[in-house]
This record gives C-alpha cells, sequence and structure tokens, in this order.
C-alpha cells in the first residue's frame, strides 16, 4: 500500500507522489522565538517530526526544513519589556525550543534557517515582486497586490469577494487595497531594522517563509506543513507570493494539524490557559506527553488536561511493563519450543497492521492501538510455561522499532544514578538472604526518593513515582 495523505488543497486524501523518487523535500513553519513555547507550538513540532520519521521508515530520503522567525513585532515588543535587544531574546528561546522539543523525542530538522540570516534573500524576493507588479512600496512599507494572484484564496477555500468582506479597514491605510498584505515593514524609532531599497525596516511575516523555502528546498516542494491556524492568511500569502513569482505550483501537498483546547476550552492568554511545555515537562516524563498527542489523529482537535495526561501516563507504563517483562523473562527462555513461527507470524501480522494504519493519512491513533495488540499478545505470550528467545527478541526487536517510528522511547525513563543503584542491589540479596527487615528499610528509603519498587516473577522493577 502506498502512504496516502489529507491535502489541504483539494480538501482529499492523495496518494503521495514525490517530486523526486526516493526523496521527500518538507518544509514546517516553526516558531516565533519571544518565549518557551507553549503546547500548541508541541503538536506540529510532534507531529511532523512523526510524519519524517514515518517517511524515513518507509524508505525515503527526507530534507526537512524548520524555520524560526526570530525578529517581529512580538519580539520587538517583549525587547522593550524586558529592556534586551531583539538577537538577545531570540538567542535564548531558539536555545530552550531546543532543549523543549529534543525533551519531545523530535529531532532536529535538517536546516533551521533564521530571518536574520537571510536578510538577502528576504529583500531580493521583495524586489522581484515589485519588478513583476505583484507589489508596489509606500511611504517605506512594501504591499503584496492581493487581486493580482488570480488563485487567491484557494487554500483556505474562500472567494476574494468573502474575503473582502471580512476585511478590516485600518486608519490612516498606505494600500491600494485592504487585502493587501506587508511584504515589507518601515521600521519605527528605536526598532531593529536592515536596510533596503525602500529605506530601513524589516520583513512582513508571510515574506520570509516563501524566501526561504524557495533557497533552501527550491521553487517546488512536496509537502508544506504547519498548525491549522496558519491555513489563512499565513500559508495562503506564501501561495500568492512564491507562485506569482515563479509561476510554478509552490507545495504539492499542504497538511495541518488540529487545535489544542485546554480544559475543553480554546487555549489564549486572555483565559489564562496558555499552557507552556517548559512547565509541563518539569511534572511529567516528555514521552508522556508526546504518546499524549500522538494518541488522536493529528487532523482532530486535542483536549489537553493534566486528568487526561495521567490517564495516558497508566496507558503508556501499560506498553512499557509488557516491554520489561519480555526482557527479564529473556533470561529464562530457550529455543527448545515446537510453536515459534507461529508466534513470529502474529507479531508479524500486527507490524504489517501498524504500517497499513500509518499509510493512512499518518494515523497514530490507529497505530498505537496496535501497539496495545501487541502488548496484549506479549503478555499472552508471557504465560506460556516455556518461552523461546527466538520469540522473546521478536517481540521486543517490534516494540523497539514501532515505538522508535513514533519517536518514543522504550523502558526505564532514565539511568538510577550510582547510588539508587546500589541500594536495589542490596535489596535484592537481602531478599535472597531472607533478611526482610532490610529488605523492606530498603525499599522505604528507596520511596522516600521517589523510586517505586515492584517485586515480580520476573524479578525486581522500578519506576519514578
Amino acid at each position: 500500500m502506498t502512504i496516502q495523505l489529507y491535502n489541504t488543497l483539494t480538501r482529499k486524501k492523495e496518494t503521495f507522489v514525490p517530486l523526486e523518487e526516493g526523496k521527500v523535500k518538507m518544509y514546517v513553519c516553526g516558531p516565533t522565538v519571544y518565549n518557551y513555547i507553549h503546547i500548541g507550538n508541541a503538536r506540529p513540532a510532534i507531529v511532523f517530526d512523526t510524519v519524517r520519521r514515518y517517511f524515513e521508515f518507509r524508505g525515503y530520503n527526507v530534507q526537512y526544513v524548520s524555520n524560526f522567525t526570530d525578529v517581529d513585532d512580538k519580539l520587538i515588543r517583549a525587547a522593550k519589556q524586558l529592556g534586551e535587544d531583539v538577537p538577545t531574546i531570540s538567542n535564548r528561546f531558539i536555545n530552550a525550543y531546543f532543549e523543549d522539543v529534543s525533551a519531545l523525542g523530535c529531532k532536529k530538522a535538517d536546516i533551521h534557517p533564521r530571518v536574520m540570516e537571510n536578510m538577502d534573500i528576504i529583500i531580493d524576493f521583495i524586489e522581484q515582486l515589485v519588478e513583476k507588479g505583484y507589489a508596489y512600496e509606500s511611504e517605506g512599507d512594501v504591499y503584496f497586490r492581493t487581486r493580482s494572484f488570480d488563485d487567491y484564496g484557494k487554500l483556505s477555500h474562500q472567494s476574494i469577494d468573502e474575503l473582502q468582506a471580512g476585511a478590516r479597514i485600518e486608519v490612516g491605510n498606505k494600500k491600494e487595497d485592504d487585502l493587501d498584505f506587508a511584504l515589507w515593514k518601515a521600521a519605527k524609532e528605536g526598532e531593529i531594522f536592515w536596510e533596503s531599497p525602500w529605506g530601513p525596516g524589516r520583513p512582513g511575516w508571510h515574506i520570509e517563509c516563501s524566501a526561504m523555502a524557495k533557497k533552501y528546498l527550491g521553487e517546488t516542494i512536496d509537502i508544506h506543513a504547519g498548525g491549522q491556524d496558519l491555513t489563512f492568511p499565513h500559508h495562503e500569502n506564501e501561495i500568492a507570493q512564491s507562485e506569482s513569482l515563479s509561476g510554478k505550483n509552490f507545495a504539492n501537498y499542504w497538511m495541518h494539524n488540529g487545535y489544542i483546547n485546554i480544559d475543553n476550552e480554546k487555549m489564549s492568554k486572555s483565559l489564562g490557559n496558555f499552557v507552556l511545555v517548559h512547565d509541563i515537562i518539569k511534572k511529567h516524563n516528555p514521552q508522556v506527553l508526546r504518546f499524549f498527542m500522538l494518541s488522536v489523529h493529528y487532523r482532530n482537535p486535542i483536549n489537553y488536561s493534566e486528568e487526561l495526561l495521567e490517564s495516558t501516563k497508566a496507558a503508556f507504563e501499560r506498553l512499557t511493563t509488557s516491554y520489561q517483562n519480555l526482557k527479564y523473562r529473556r533470561e529464562a527462555s530457550t529455543n527448545l519450543t515446537e510453536n515459534n513461527q507461529e508466534w513470529i507470524d502474529k507479531i508479524k501480522a500486527l507490524r504489517a497492521e501498524f504500517i497499513e494504519a500509518m499509510d493512512d493519512d499518518f494515523n497514530t491513533a490507529l497505530a498505537i492501538s496496535v501497539l496495545f495488540e501487541l502488548s496484549k499478545l506479549a503478555n499472552y505470550y508471557l504465560l506460556e510455561k516455556n518461552t523461546a528467545v527466538e520469540v522473546i527478541d521478536a517481540f521486543t526487536k517490534q516494540f523497539e522499532e514501532l515505538f522508535t517510528v513514533l519517536g518514543l522511547t522504550i523502558g526505564q525513563e532514565e539511568m538510577l544514578d550510582e547510588e539508587i543503584d546500589a541500594l536495589i542491589e542490596t535489596r535484592i540479596q537481602a531478599r535472597k538472604d531472607r533478611n526482610f527487615q532490610l529488605a523492606d528499610q530498603i525499599r522505604d528509603q528507596l520511596k522516600e526518593m521517589n523510586i517505586i519498587l515492584e517485586d515480580t516473577p520476573q524479578g525486581t522493577r522500578w519506576k519514578r513515582g
């Protein structure tokens, strides 16, 4: 089966056909780095990291580009409030971004372009649009003539008349048309700026991605992706700019992940329910947050709450417990059982189901249900009196492979430090010596250190409390 994905442009699932066989050119809109990322920023980071991983699992060479907006109105406001310059703030929060998304299991993009480092190509892109008549200068600003692009509205599926009716009319408007949008903004007093043919200023938000996608991936790319909120106006404007300049299709497939609600309400600063990833992962295993995000199909909305995250933690631990039980059981297994191939065939069948789920528009929710079937099958197999190393290895390998595809790690969250490791070993020996008083004392001591021990038929296991 080939990979099917939902294309926002056509509003239907389509068979993925790359521009170049075996390769995927993918651009994902990244964050504006004026603060720590919130949970809404985390969803596209996790979703499209998983899409990238799955393409790689299926044998594609993925060129993955994700930008940073490191200069815009929000950064300028933050700089004024904090009494710092824009580069200092953007550098700080780019580093914080990498720390947060790395904890969530996201790989770095092949290229993370920054606006400040690509000012020359952005200015050149705008100059060409002006020369072709698609843009015009007005009192130091440069605007795109929206009506000059006949297909405007094709991504958001709105007509130009519908957009005109909803357009905001600004006081002292310097535009020819209310629908026109800024490509270049003249600098105000005290603001960061760059020299340009239209005077000192900085880029508008939309132009940066068009220019950087063209520079790093070419005039036409396979996939452009981001959050649903970017469909209009950001991605609509990118299409208008890019296709006006090149005369070519900008992206063959557009992918957008759904919104996140907090306790059944839309996340917003005004409601006070703005949740930062930086804060969540101080209290929760980041892998559980990733698992939570992938437990819902990427195009559907997802509701976040502490209760739901705790429930997800329990579900995630059921899978990791199955894996750990397999690892413990391996030492007592042989290769003398007679029905090894029967079990291995069942494992292979579940792997095929996982692939089928992911091939169908990256349905991670269904893929995770397959992982639970794998866990159920593994638990059932461990009830066998005699188990085979060959089958145990097939189970563990399958857990590891499919978890990796989803960007999840399996097994213990982290290594114990030497002190705790020594205490557990001492307790195991105390139990062997039937010194149960010492064993209980060590258990209580570890409990105070937030280490919970579980004595199972497969041996002593631990987890963070």
